[in-house]
């Protein structure tokens, strides 16, 4: 996709000796990568499933696992807004807000979401198409993944129509994120369609993934190395891009830990 290093893609999670074990390599054309692309190219489809309300509502991945796989999913993803991340910044605009998400590849996206919600009634979903301009390499055992893993879900103004909004974030602002933080994950997902009738309208759903000193230093944050100078540029910079498409106002905020399945 473009010439810069921290672009990386192709990556793949393979279980041996048994689902237990989880090893990460670069992509030798076989499977599937890690963001649920098949070998042949084709996108797999993607769902993002919130959980709204008490965090102890929220079953554990390996809870969730299991059935998700029995509905055919080759990939499950949980986000946890946890103790571990309590003292990263949070936007709230939903109420309750969204304490987890989680996110599903497979074939049939309704049959993920039949499964959420047998455990957790009061969910949303979307249907999204995701784009991963920044790929992390994540091994999918179940643990946690030694990051801040930041949600956000963004609205688009009613200034703005749909070609020109996508436009301004995914062509314009998506070097200025990366070059602006310390993230060394970054993907956008577009929803395409929501899955629930309940379900709130938002536009799309990006996650980041910081250093976990992010959490409490804002100079991990934006990868400004203590100098105030820079990091007053790198976040002038920041706020300048997102107020372009709007992603400066009427958004949801989750700080989370993240946690991996694969197969």
């Amino acid at each position: 996709m473009m010439d810069d290093p921290k672009f990386r893609h192709g990556w793949a999670e393979v279980s041996i000796g048994g689902d237990e074990t989880s090893i990460c390599f670069p992509n030798d054309g076989g499977g599937r990568t890690a963001d649920g692309r098949r070998a042949t190219g084709e996108t797999m489809p993607k769902v993002m499933i919130a959980l709204r309300g008490a965090l102890g509502a929220t079953p554990d991945i390996g809870v969730l696992a299991p059935g998700l796989r029995t509905a055919g999913a080759t990939r499950v993803q949980l986000n946890v807004s946890d103790d571990v991340v309590a003292d990263a910044m949070r936007i709230t605009e939903l109420d309750p807000p969204i304490m987890a998400v989680v996110s599903v590849w497979l074939d049939d996206p309704v049959a993920a979401v039949d499964v959420v919600a047998a455990l957790v009634p009061d969910i949303d979903a979307w249907r999204v198409a995701e784009r991963t301009p920044l790929e992390a390499v994540v091994c999918g055992d179940g643990s946690r993944v030694d990051a801040l893993s930041n949600l956000a879900f963004l609205r688009r103004p009613a200034d703005l129509d749909r070609a020109e909004w996508l436009h301004r974030w995914l062509d314009d602002h998506t070097r200025v994120a990366i070059d602006t933080q310390a993230t060394f994950g970054y993907t956008q997902n577009i929803v395409e369609k929501t899955l629930t009738d309940t379900t709130p309208p938002v536009d799309a759903i990006v996650e980041e993934l910081f250093p976990m000193a992010a959490v409490h230093d804002i100079h991990a944050f934006y990868g400004s190395g203590g100098d105030q100078a820079e990091l007053e540029r790198r976040m002038t910079a920041m706020l300048e891009s997102v107020q372009r498409f709007g992603a400066d106002r009427h958004l949801d905020v989750v700080p989370t830990s993240r946690h991996d399945v694969s197969w």
